[in-house]
C-alpha cells in the first residue's frame, strides 16, 4: 500500500448569531480539511479547527508535509509521525503546524483501520462500545440572560445528560457567581457542573479568587483558569483551590502534557488528538496519564474522539455540542454525525476507519 496524493483545504462555516466566551467573540467556525490517497484509491480523511487559520494549516500540509508522506505506506504511521515532526522541529514543534500535523495523522489512521477492515476504536483494542458525554455550552450571547441560561442547562437534562459545562470570566465575579448558582439551582444538587474559563484570569490571586467565589456550588472541575503557558500560575490554582483544573485543548505533544502534571498545573488532561499531533499523539498522552490514573476528558471533536475515548481504560467524558446551540458547527460537513443516546452515552461506530465520512456537498459549499 503506498500514498499517492495529499490534499488540505480550509472551509469557513458561519454562525447564525456572533457567540462568545470570557475572552473571545466567534462568528464563524473554520477547518483544515486533509485527505491522503493511495494507488489504489483508498482515502483517509483528517481534520483541525482552524481559528480564523485554517487556510496556514492547509498550506502547511501541502507545502511542507505531503512530500513527506507521498510514496510511504500509510499503516506506518508511527515513523511517519517521526518524519512529519522531526524534519520540521525547527519551525513547527507546536501551534498551526501541529495541527497540520495532526490533520495528516488522522487521515494516516483512517486510512490504516479501513485497510484493517476494522473500525478505529476496535483496531486500537477495542475497551468500551459506548462512550459517556457531557453537554458543553452556557456561552454568552447578548440577548442570553440567567434565565435563558436556565433554559439551556434544562434542555440538556431533557437530553439525558448528567453533566453539563458552563462558560465564565466574562463578567465580574460577583456576575459570575450569579450565573454560577443558576445554573446549580437548575440542575440541582446531584448532577456534575463543569466550569471553563479560556484562560482568562492573568494572575494567581485573580483566578483563585474567582474559583473559590464558586467553589459553594460544587464544580467537578475548571477549565482553563489561567493561559496555558502560566504552567506554574495553572500549579497554584489547582493547589489552592478545592476541586481540580482540567487543561490542555491547546496543548500540543506528549512532553508538554508531562511537564503539566509534573508541575501539578492539572488533575484532569484534555488533549484534542486534531491539535495535540493526531492519534499518534494522543494516544502517547493518554497512555502516559494511565500510568498516575489520570483520567482524559478530550476536547470538542466528538466524531472521532468517542471512538479513541473507546479504546483507553482511563477516558472521562466525551464533550459534546448540540447543532441548535450554534457554537459548533462541524457537524454540518459530517454526513453521519454522532449523537449521545437518552443517557447522555454516545455508540461508537462501527465502520472501518475512524467513522467520520464528510459530506462532499457540504465541503464543496463551506471551502473557502
Amino acid at each position: 500500500m503506498e500514498i499517492a496524493a495529499v490534499e488540505s483545504y480550509p472551509i469557513e462555516i458561519p454562525l447564525e448569531t456572533p457567540v462568545s466566551f470570557s475572552n473571545r467573540t466567534i462568528r464563524y467556525r473554520d477547518h483544515a480539511i486533509t485527505r491522503v490517497r493511495t494507488e489504489s484509491g483508498l482515502a483517509g480523511v483528517g481534520y483541525s479547527l482552524g481559528y480564523e487559520a485554517a487556510d496556514l494549516i492547509a498550506d502547511a500540509v501541502e507545502s511542507r508535509l505531503a512530500e513527506v508522506v507521498e510514496g510511504e505506506d500509510p499503516r506506518d504511521t508511527a515513523r511517519l509521525w517521526a518524519e512529519m515532526y522531526e524534519g520540521n522541529v525547527q519551525i513547527g514543534r507546536t501551534g498551526l503546524f501541529l495541527r497540520a500535523i495532526s490533520s495528516a495523522d488522522i487521515a494516516l489512521w483512517d486510512l490504516k483501520a479501513k485497510a484493517a477492515d476494522q473500525p478505529l476504536y476496535k483496531l486500537l483494542g477495542g475497551h468500551s462500545e459506548s462512550v459517556p458525554s457531557y453537554a458543553s455550552g452556557g456561552y454568552y450571547r447578548d440577548d442570553k440572560g440567567h434565565e435563558g441560561l436556565r433554559e439551556e442547562m434544562r434542555r440538556y437534562l431533557d437530553e439525558g445528560h448528567d453533566a453539563v459545562k458552563m462558560k465564565v470570566g466574562r463578567r465580574s465575579v460577583p456576575e459570575e457567581v450569579e450565573r454560577v448558582r443558576a445554573v446549580r439551582e437548575e440542575i440541582g444538587p446531584d448532577r456534575t457542573l463543569l466550569l471553563d474559563a479560556n484562560g482568562v484570569w492573568d494572575s494567581a490571586p485573580a483566578a483563585i479568587r474567582a474559583c473559590r467565589a464558586f467553589e459553594p456550588f460544587d464544580p467537578y472541575f475548571v477549565e482553563e483558569p489561567v493561559m496555558i503557558d502560566m504552567v506554574e500560575t495553572m500549579g497554584q490554582v489547582n493547589d489552592a483551590v478545592d476541586y481540580p483544573v482540567a487543561t490542555g485543548e491547546l496543548e500540543g505533544t506528549r512532553h508538554r502534557f508531562a511537564t503539566l502534571y509534573d508541575a501539578g498545573a492539572a488533575s484532569i488532561l484534555q488533549p484534542d488528538a486534531t491539535v495535540c499531533g493526531g492519534i499518534t499523539e494522543w494516544l502517547r498522552i493518554a497512555d502516559y496519564a494511565s500510568a498516575y490514573d489520570v483520567p482524559i476528558a478530550p476536547h470538542y471533536n466528538w466524531n472521532l474522539h468517542a471512538s479513541l475515548l473507546g479504546a483507553i481504560e482511563n477516558g472521562l467524558w466525551v464533550e459534546y455540542f448540540y447543532r441548535d446551540m450554534d457554537v459548533k458547527v462541524f457537524d454540518d460537513v459530517v454526513a453521519s454525525p454522532l449523537a449521545p443516546d437518552d443517557e447522555g452515552r454516545i455508540d461508537l461506530p462501527d465502520r472501518p476507519g475512524h467513522g467520520v465520512e464528510l459530506d462532499e456537498d457540504a465541503l464543496e459549499e463551506f471551502r473557502a
